[in-house]
C-alpha cells in the first residue's frame, strides 16, 4: 500500500503506449483517460497524507492516533478502488481480446 504500489497499478492501467488523443473525448471535456488519471493521483495524494500522518505519529510530532487511523483507513479504502478498477478495465481488454472479428 505504499505510493510505488499505487504508481504500479497505474502503469498496468495506463501503459505508456496508450495514443496521444485517447484521453480527450471532444473538445473540453476531460475523457475516461484523464479521468482515471486524476483518480490515481488523488489516490496517491491520500496515499501521501497517511505516509505523512503515521511518520508525524512515530517520530512524536503528533499524537493524535485517531486522526492517523482515519487517515491510513482512507488510503486503504482509495487503493482498493483503484485496484478494483484496474481490475474491471483488464477484465474488459481480456474479454475484447477474446472476440472474434
Amino acid at each position: 500500500m505504499d505510493p510505488v504500489s499505487i504508481k504500479a497499478a497505474a502503469a498496468i492501467v495506463m501503459p505508456d503506449q496508450a495514443g496521444a488523443g485517447a484521453g480527450q473525448a471532444g473538445a473540453g471535456e476531460p475523457g475516461f483517460l484523464d479521468s482515471l488519471k486524476d483518480a490515481i493521483a488523488k489516490a496517491n495524494e491520500v496515499q501521501l497524507q497517511a505516509n505523512e500522518a503515521s511518520e508525524k505519529l512515530m517520530t512524536g510530532e503528533s499524537q493524535n492516533v485517531h486522526q492517523t487511523m482515519v487517515a491510513l483507513q482512507r488510503a486503504d479504502v482509495s487503493f482498493q478502488l483503484m485496484m478494483q478498477i484496474r481490475n474491471k478495465i483488464v477484465t474488459a481488454y481480456e474479454e475484447i481480446q477474446r472476440m472474434q472479428v
